[in-house]
């Protein structure tokens, strides 16, 4: 087992002058599950094929355990990688698959066959072992990929988006027994994906990257709770954060037809760049419905009485245990998409209004001029 370390680490592509990763600075821990996350073309995949030897490293370093493998070729780094494809000799049975990479490097063949045997056992192939993978599900397919990962014994495992290819019931089942697996083995691992729900579920951590630039690396709880940023605060989290750029005014800020009180040093700040308007997010669950003229079960004061910013109902999910209402609202002058969640057995019709106003101290502020968090 081993750490990894980041140290700076630049990837400038042949032919471009803008960094693919622009000085990644991460300390990953031993025995870690750390995701890279972010949207296409952010630097994530780069980053793991850096750390694998498949990229060459422009600026800076990159260390596993006490050794510099900056320069090193991936076959010295220690390290196993499991890829979106599979990547599976079908002419091989699963057997032979998994055990192939020992076998390459001159292992006695009774201890490959008891290293494979163990992992099809924590992987629940055994018997699928005389198979040829093209008798095998996507899910055991992949399953295999691992398998042959565990045989290695690496100090890291690598693994770039090895879900994608999955139905989505069975990424979900399969992302939690990699997850569970990992901890089981304790193997440092970093994995790449674009799915933020996968990365908060799985990750012990989570850095997300936008435009080759690490943005906050965080446990999930805490990036949810406190988004460094706006690009963060849109990213993370589904439904996604709602974003309203709104007007400072004594006491707070002004939303829609209500006064939201803010912490004074958030303001503060705000006011030392000189902004007039600042950027308050809230999650769709911290939103209080106040007025409702067409409901089932919610209040039914005047709209033009109710405090908040009204908002037009455009779609409304019902999940069973949640609802969700998809609308708009007038923010300022501009039209701005809203999603609320409400109580599945209070939910409003498609076509009515809605007074909202997030609950108090359930708001993320951030600079309209930097998009920096302001508040703690």
């Amino acid at each position: 087992m081993a750490t990894v370390t980041f140290d700076k680490a630049t990837r400038i592509y042949p032919g471009s002058t803008v960094p693919a990763v622009d000085q990644l600075d991460i300390a990953i821990e031993d025995g870690e599950f750390l995701v890279l996350v972010g949207p296409s073309g952010c630097g994530k995949s780069t980053s793991l094929r850096m750390l694998a030897g498949l990229e060459d490293v422009n600026g800076g370093s990159i260390h596993i355990g006490d050794r510099d493998v900056t320069h090193l070729p991936p076959k010295d780094r220690d390290i196993a990688m499991v890829f979106q494809n599979y990547a599976l000799y079908p002419h091989m049975t699963v057997a032979q698959n998994m055990g192939f990479a020992l076998k390459i490097a001159g292992v006695p063949k009774a201890e490959i066959r008891a290293k494979v045997e163990e992992a099809a056992k924590i992987l629940d192939l055994t018997e699928y072992l005389d198979r040829k993978p093209k008798a095998l599900s996507g899910g055991q397919r992949q399953r295999v990929a691992m398998g042959r990962a565990i045989v290695r014994e690496p100090q890291v495992f690598l693994m770039d988006e090895p879900l994608s290819n999955l139905d989505a019931k069975l990424r979900v089942q399969t992302r939690t027994q990699i997850a569970s697996l990992q901890r089981r083995l304790g193997v440092t691992t970093v994995y790449v994906t674009h799915d933020q729900v996968e990365a908060m579920t799985m990750g012990d951590r989570v850095a997300v990257l936008k435009d080759g630039l690490l943005q906050q690396v965080d446990t999930p709880r805490h990036m949810y709770d406190k988004p460094a940023n706006l690009f963060v605060a849109g990213f993370i989290g589904s439904p996604a954060m709602n974003l309203i750029e709104v007007p400072i005014i004594e006491g707070g800020v002004k939303f829609g037809n209500s006064v939201v009180p803010i912490e004074r040093h958030a303001l503060s700040e705000a006011q030392a760049k000189g902004d007039t308007h600042v950027v308050v997010g809230c999650r769709p669950e911290h939103f209080e419905v106040t007025g409702n003229g067409d409901s089932a079960g919610l209040s039914k004061e005047d709209p033009t009485d109710a405090a908040g910013i009204a908002v037009s109902v455009n779609v409304v999910e019902e999940t069973g245990a949640d609802g969700y209402i998809y609308g708009t609202a007038e923010v300022g002058g501009e039209v701005k998409d809203l999603v609320i969640r409400v109580d599945s057995r209070q939910v409003p019709q498609k076509g009515s209004q809605v007074h909202v106003v997030p609950r108090p101290g359930e708001t993320h502020v951030f600079s309209a001029s930097t998009g920096e968090r302001l508040t703690d």
